[in-house]
């Protein structure tokens, strides 16, 4: 026996005889078994794969609750479905039956353990924030312990954690926004206008009309003329309830402390807005179909804009997806969104109809002889048949 060997050996030493072994060369080796056969170190495992298995599922399943029931979303409903099946699927490895024998809840020294923070719920929003965090912490026992049984249901595991942190978010996002915009109605679209204080009377006059937000969009100026109007954009919401947003610039909005950008599907990404303008800004996106929608839930997009609905006068569109995905995203989708495209106060009822109470404008208000007054009735409109 070579010195290497002996020192491993005496490494050994003191170890219990049923715990798995480390090799020289590092896999792990099977588990000594007790005199009656038991392998004790594997029974062990096993308990600590049910324990965390049975943890994860019952906290998914407090999720999906919280998703259906709470915000009312179907596509986070589902999602949070899908990874309770891929839960039980990456588990398949290692037989059920063979996890509960090894189960034991009578003599487990852990159901008797509890802190304060357990007890207190003080917000629905706190009821899904725990529930991620025992998710999270099972999955992880879950992909350490699998290791040992089956290193492919380890890897698995990891993968559906990576994925709830996902979900976290979008939940998170959809909650948080939903009530920052509950009541954000109104969401009007300008450009630099023709001159600053031109620029200045618009935002003035809509501002006092009530509009709830109003974007910056133009793409014609240049970027320090754009930069001095979303700083006067700013100045002149600032205090209001009329939210200040630059579209497709994050760099002008975050120099300009904005409130938000809008990007669209070719524009930056919101992965790439959320580092240029911080946690707490509004990162809207377009959309233009129920998968784009989907995904800017995903992607941690604040709130969304779906359409176009209408032809519109301000942007050409080859095609107009219409009422049909303002009705698709209004029955799956509860992050805020923006019926967009050619809205005017003729066809809002449509809108309205379709289940969307929100809606963003440019034309129909623009080109007003008085657009503060416009506004207003586009106000008055949405309050009454939202009523």
């Amino acid at each position: 026996m070579n010195q290497q060997h002996r020192d491993f050996e005496q490494s050994q030493q003191g170890r219990n005889a049923f715990e798995p072994r480390v090799s020289e060369d590092g896999p792990l080796q099977p588990p000594a078994a007790c005199p009656g056969g038991v392998d004790v170190a594997s029974t062990a495992v096993l308990r600590v794969i049910d324990a965390a298995a049975n943890r994860a599922r019952e906290a998914l399943r407090v999720i999906e609750d919280y998703a259906r029931y709470v915000l009312d979303d179907r596509h986070l409903t589902a999602l949070c479905k899908q990874l309770r099946h891929k839960l039980v699927a990456a588990l398949e490895p290692i037989p059920t039956a063979q996890r509960i024998a090894a189960r034991e809840t009578q003599h487990d020294v852990g159901t008797t353990l509890t802190t304060s923070g357990e007890q207190t719920r003080h917000r629905l929003g706190d009821v899904a924030a725990a529930a991620f965090g025992r998710l999270q912490e099972a999955l992880r026992s879950l992909e350490e312990f699998a290791k040992i049984v089956n290193p492919e249901v380890g890897a698995a595991i990891k993968s559906l954690r990576y994925e709830s942190y996902t979900i976290q978010r979008a939940i998170e996002v959809t909650g948080r926004r939903s009530l920052l915009l509950q009541d954000a109605q109104l969401y009007v679209l300008i450009d630099s206008r023709s001159d600053v204080e031109q620029f200045a009377r618009l935002v003035q006059a809509l501002v006092a009309a009530g509009v709830h937000a109003i974007q910056l969009r133009d793409k014609q100026t240049d970027d320090r003329e754009l930069l001095g109007r979303a700083r006067l954009l700013r100045e002149l919401t600032i205090g209001s309830q009329t939210l200040c947003v630059v579209n497709d610039r994050p760099d002008i909005a975050a120099l300009s402390r904005a409130d938000g950008v809008h990007v669209g599907q070719t524009d930056m990404s919101v992965k790439d807005c959320r580092a240029m303008v911080g946690p707490d800004a509004l990162i809207g996106v377009s959309t233009h179909s129920l998968p784009q929608a989907r995904q800017a839930v995903l992607d941690g997009a604040d709130y969304i804009g779906v359409g176009p609905v209408f032809p519109s006068a301000t942007k050409s569109f080859d095609h107009f997806p219409g009422l049909e995905l303002v009705q698709a995203v209004a029955a799956e989708v509860r992050l805020p969104a923006f019926a967009i495209g050619g809205v005017t106060l003729d066809n809002l009822a449509q809108v309205l109809s379709a289940g969307c109470r929100r809606v963003a404008v440019s034309g129909a208000i623009l080109s007003a002889s008085e657009p503060a007054e416009m506004a207003k009735a586009f106000l008055a409109a949405l309050r009454e048949q939202v009523s």
